[in-house]
């Protein structure tokens, strides 16, 4: 299975649009989105993926209701299955929480946000991913996460270069 991974979108339109067709591009089966989607009005973009898409709030998410009626968000914090991988998604806005679910080793993998800066850490036998931001707008780098169950693998990808920013086994 190929999951598209992705966070902090923050209403930039034509960045989602480049995230969403690199997405189609790969075949993913699954997008997961770790917060700040901002506005209902992304939903547009978003529903030319090929796939299903799963949320969860950021902390600049205002228009929750409307981010629940277009997009189906409904949590803070997701737990999902992935041919046997267990993950949690969060948006990370509390850094504590983050580190807490990671050192549990509970979860195979744990998907955060918001700090806008992409990266793969190990802590212990879990791996927190953060796909960065696709927006672009604090690190000028527009990127997403590909997690591949079959191969067991996640990379990081600069959406404009094409670039592999990041890479690490499971």
């Amino acid at each position: 299975m190929k999951v598209g991974i992705m966070s902090d979108t923050h209403d930039n339109l034509s960045a989602i649009r480049l995230a969403v067709e690199f997405f189609n591009r790969e075949g993913v089966n699954l997008v997961l989105h770790a917060g700040d989607f901002v506005a209902p009005f992304v939903a547009k973009e978003l529903s030319n993926l090929k796939a299903p898409l799963k949320g969860v709030f950021g902390n600049n998410d205002g228009e929750r209701e409307g981010l629940r009626e277009k997009l189906g968000i409904k949590d803070d914090i997701l737990t999902l299955n992935l041919d046997g991988l267990k993950v949690v998604m969060l948006h990370g806005t509390d850094e504590r929480v983050v580190e807490a679910f990671a050192k549990s080793q509970l979860y195979d993998i744990v998907i955060r946000g918001h700090t806008h800066k992409y990266g793969i850490q190990e802590v212990g036998r879990t791996i927190v991913v953060n796909p960065g931001e696709v927006c672009g707008y604090l690190t000028g780098i527009k990127s997403v996460a590909l997690l591949n169950t079959t191969e067991r693998e996640v990379r990081i990808i600069n959406l404009k270069t094409g670039e592999i920013l990041g890479i690490i086994s499971l």
